[in-house]
């Protein structure tokens, strides 16, 4: 039966989803450590407003029990791709492969959101420990449950070179946007702070914020019937089977080196980003938003500008030279002073790597896992970009980890170290991108595909 054409609207109303679950994403990963780590000033008194309901000291070495419940929440998010990617290639359902898992788990996922800021409040320090600890590790899975399928169909709906990098392009429009709005949190809770008191206006914040990226998750799941543009067959392989043979793609590893590092890096610095500007800039968090708003539109109107270069320079140069790109503004951060022009200077400078790693390694995934397909006829692009998130997830676990001990003095000299070593760590993620033949993949399709034709 003749399929649908995928049109450009169909990837814009798909990008939706990708707002929801960054929004989500952003709540935990920006401010969580904001909020449950560190001591209040009289310039931002909400720091680590529930720092007193959890353990601070040190448990094991310089390792904080918040770094270790976040790092063992990213591997636990790390195993669980690969299964639930098994789950999704291998699923038959009357909806699809994808949508019918996105449906299901958008409310969910948005609630334990809210819990996390939420139920860790009890008068037992060892309770909320516990609690915390849960929670985070369902909020990861009930992110995978939807992630996993949403970013299988970049590869699906990516029918065409020009359809991956426009899809590509379109959900990191959205993913920024995500990210940015939730660096409103503290200017919505400082709104809500005369009806709710001080820790009550955060809370309500996280609950208003995780509504809104309910709808947005259930958008793309409730208007894109996946079976009418779609002619997806079922894949028999086992999941571990399947991410064995992922990982045996060259080319595939190849990428996943230098996305490792990179994810290392780039987590490194966001889990950092507010103390940069409260501890070392020492700028209030409420102009948090207004920098990342800042970095966030000169992205975007940097966008068109790599849609075009992309097919024209390749995605391989230009994401060497975001990779470097990073790796200046990190540098900036480890020597920043006092003033707000400090976070203006870092918001437009990390504008161009941001728009460049935000389209393109996305369209790289894709390719490969459109090249494998032609090549086997088996479709496992769930596989490829659970396997993707498997590898980059375990850099952001160690990420956090080194964070949170690195940091635990709360110091400037320690907040800048970190960012010394996201400098380094992004230079050599750069280098190893340079192994990944692009030229080799792209060619290859094209020939597969012509001959299906002939």
């Amino acid at each position: 039966m003749q399929k649908k054409p995928i049109t450009n609207k169909l990837l814009w109303i798909f990008a939706v989803g990708q707002f929801g679950w960054s929004l989500l994403s952003g709540i935990v990963t920006n401010w969580m450590v904001y909020y449950y780590t560190g001591s209040p000033d009289a310039q931002n008194p909400n720091t680590g407003i529930f720092a007193s309901g959890i353990t601070q000291h040190p448990i094991l070495f310089k390792l904080t029990l918040f770094g270790l419940v976040l790092a063992v929440g990213r591997i636990f998010d790390a195993i669980t791709d690969p299964l639930i990617a098994g789950w999704s290639d291998s699923a038959n359902y009357k909806g699809g492969r994808r949508i019918p898992f996105m449906k299901a788990i958008a409310v969910p996922f948005a609630l334990v959101t809210v819990g996390l800021f939420t139920l860790p409040q009890t008068g037992s320090i060892p309770l909320n420990d516990t609690i915390l600890f849960c929670l985070l590790m369902v909020f990861y899975l009930f992110m995978t449950i939807y992630c996993t399928p949403y970013n299988a169909l970049i590869a699906e709906l990516g029918d065409t070179q020009e359809h991956r990098i426009n899809v590509s392009t379109y959900i990191s429009f959205t993913f920024i946007a995500g990210q940015s709005i939730s660096f409103m949190l503290p200017n919505v809770a400082g709104m809500l702070q005369g009806a709710f008191g001080q820790a009550g206006s955060v809370r309500m914040a996280v609950a208003v914020m995780s509504a809104v990226a309910c709808i947005a998750m259930l958008v793309p799941s409730l208007y894109i019937k996946e079976r009418a543009y779609i002619d997806s067959k079922p894949s028999k392989t086992a999941a571990f089977s399947s991410l064995l043979k992922t990982f045996q793609n060259r080319q595939f590893r190849r990428f996943v080196y230098s996305d490792v590092i990179y994810f290392f890096a780039l987590t490194l610095f966001q889990t950092g980003l507010a103390f940069y500007e409260t501890k070392l800039m020492e700028i209030e968090d409420t102009w948090t938003f207004v920098l990342t708003a800042t970095m966030t539109f000169i992205s975007v109107c940097l966008y068109p500008v790599v849609n075009r270069l992309a097919p024209k320079l390749g995605k391989k140069k230009l994401i060497v030279t975001g990779f470097f790109a990073y790796a200046l503004v990190f540098l900036i951060t480890s020597l920043c002073g006092k003033g707000l022009y400090w976070g203006f200077i870092v918001a437009v400078c990390a504008a161009v790597p941001m728009a460049i790693l935000g389209i393109l390694p996305q369209a790289c995934v894709a390719d490969v896992a459109e090249l494998s397909r032609l090549e086997t006829g088996e479709d496992r692009s769930g596989m490829f970009f659970a396997a993707r998130t498997f590898a980059f997830k375990m850099g952001q676990a160690i990420a956090m980890v080194v964070f949170t001990s690195m940091t635990v003095a709360a110091t400037a000299a320690s907040y800048r170290a970190t960012a010394v070593v996201a400098t380094v760590t992004c230079l050599i993620g750069a280098c190893l991108f340079l192994l990944y033949n692009e030229k080799m993949i792209l060619s290859r399709i094209e020939e597969l595909k012509a001959g299906k034709k002939a």
